[in-house]
């Protein structure tokens, strides 16, 4: 490459070439094509960004048999599934009945805190500098005080700024991965989002419509546009009208309340008056089935945005509507033959554990409970339980938290869980931890996946 000599470079003479050796990462794969470099100075140091580019599938926008669909929450901020269009005369949407969550409250509290904090020091640095311009005001010198504190006060507003921005690009990033992950473990060819790029947060309270407004949905679909096409993987915008308000199951209108056990009025819990359904779920958990169910068969109405560049599903037909019911996906367990293996009497569990009783050959103890899961304590883990396990596992567990956890690898900040990828291991960020000095747990991941 060429660098200048000068300081201002005028004409072909003030540039010289140098060669400039370097060597690539491991997680670059051997087929990728190498862009124009660029040279920065940071630090003292000489840092030279290398962009390369993969060929990648073209996303189809129709044409798709497995599909997972996310809505959008609050605490829960992501909440989704996989659903099945079956190869029927009159195509159906089925589901596993298993949904997975990106848990990030306590990342949005954090950028939260940090956001009242800027405003409180914005505030403050509003009231110096009055105080300094009414002194100038009256051919008075500034107090020395005054200054020092406005400066140290600027530098803590561009210090809370670029704290913000860098959570806020973790949580980008992360909330992309998780979703390309489970649409690559589940070997799905779209993943299905509503549109609430026109959202008014309103009516929730100030507090709420706040935390509302702040939250990045558009970054992270446009991150998830970035790393979904590296997989061939569409990503399409659906409507959102209606996605809470019916049930998934008979499209009637659901009765929404607090919780399964407290039927006052509310949001967070939906059941269905339908006698014949009767479906009780999250409010959540429903969306994301209406979403997908809509998706999958509204593909023909798929049309690519040329402004961003995104697949978006613009209007929705009412008869195909209606029949973007999504069903449960039933398993044959019809008994065809005996049981492969049978318990030993003496070791069978039993609820409630019987008594001890004596017999003329051994004794039997009694009262014990019968086995649970596998222990989840970091001094007692299983050969299969590499990582946490219960009866609702969701990545990292809530108490008691294990900083190491987000420090290894298991997420990038101890306040975020989710739930880990079914039936393949995680595509692009393996849960094994690794303590290799000089390498990030991010490059074994990418060198397994393309090595």
């Amino acid at each position: 490459m060429r660098l200048p000599v000068k300081p201002a470079p005028v004409c072909r003479a003030d540039w010289h070439p140098v060669r400039i050796r370097f060597r690539l990462p491991p997680h670059v794969p051997a087929t990728a094509v190498l862009c124009a470099p660029t040279l920065r100075v940071r630090e003292g140091r000489l840092l030279l960004d290398v962009p390369y580019a993969l060929a990648a599938p073209k996303p189809e926008r129709a044409g798709h048999r497995i599909a997972v669909a996310f809505d959008w929450g609050l605490n829960t901020l992501l909440t989704g599934g996989t659903l099945h269009l079956t190869h029927e005369t009159q195509p159906r949407a089925l589901t596993d009945g298993h949904p997975v969550y990106f848990r990030a409250g306590g990342v949005l509290s954090k950028a939260d805190r940090l956001r009242i904090h800027g405003e409180h020091i914005s505030a403050r640095i509003d009231q110096l500098g009055v105080l300094i311009a009414s002194r100038q005001e009256r051919g008075m010198r500034p107090n020395p005080w005054l200054v020092a504190k406005l400066a140290v006060l600027q530098t803590e507003q561009e210090r809370v700024a670029r704290r913000r921005t860098r959570l806020n690009a973790a949580l980008v990033r992360a909330a992309a991965r998780f979703m390309t992950d489970h649409a690559i473990a589940a070997g799905a060819s779209v993943i299905y989002l509503e549109d609430l790029r026109d959202m008014e947060a309103r009516g929730k309270g100030r507090t709420l419509n706040t935390r509302l407004s702040q939250t990045v949905r558009g970054a992270i679909v446009s991150h998830l546009r970035h790393q979904a096409t590296a997989h061939g993987i569409a990503v399409v915008i659906v409507p959102p009208r209606g996605t809470s308000k019916y049930c998934p199951r008979c499209l009637t209108a659901f009765r929404h309340h607090k919780a399964p056990n407290n039927q006052a009025p509310g949001w967070a819990w939906a059941t269905c008056p339908n006698t014949t359904c009767e479906y009780s779920t999250g409010r959540d958990n429903a969306a994301w089935q209406r979403i997908g169910g809509r998706g999958l068969t509204h593909q023909h109405k798929t049309s690519l945005d040329r402004s961003s560049g995104t697949f978006v599903i613009r209007t929705v037909v009412e008869a195909l509507d209606r029949a973007s019911t999504v069903q449960r996906q039933t398993w044959d367990r019809t008994k065809s033959g005996p049981t492969a293996t049978r318990p030993v009497p003496g070791k069978r569990r039993r609820v409630p554990a019987p008594p001890g009783n004596r017999t003329p050959t051994r004794v039997r103890p009694g009262g014990k409970r019968p086995a649970g899961w596998t222990p989840t304590h970091p001094t007692h883990r299983g050969q299969r339980c590499s990582r946490q396990q219960g009866p609702t596992t969701i990545g990292t567990p809530a108490r008691p938290h294990r900083p190491d956890g987000a420090r290894l690898g298991a997420g990038f900040h101890r306040h975020a869980h989710t739930t880990p990828t079914r039936g393949q291991p995680w595509p692009s960020h393996p849960p094994t931890r690794s303590r290799t000095p000089g390498i990030t747990q991010e490059t074994q991941a990418d060198e397994r996946r393309f090595g």
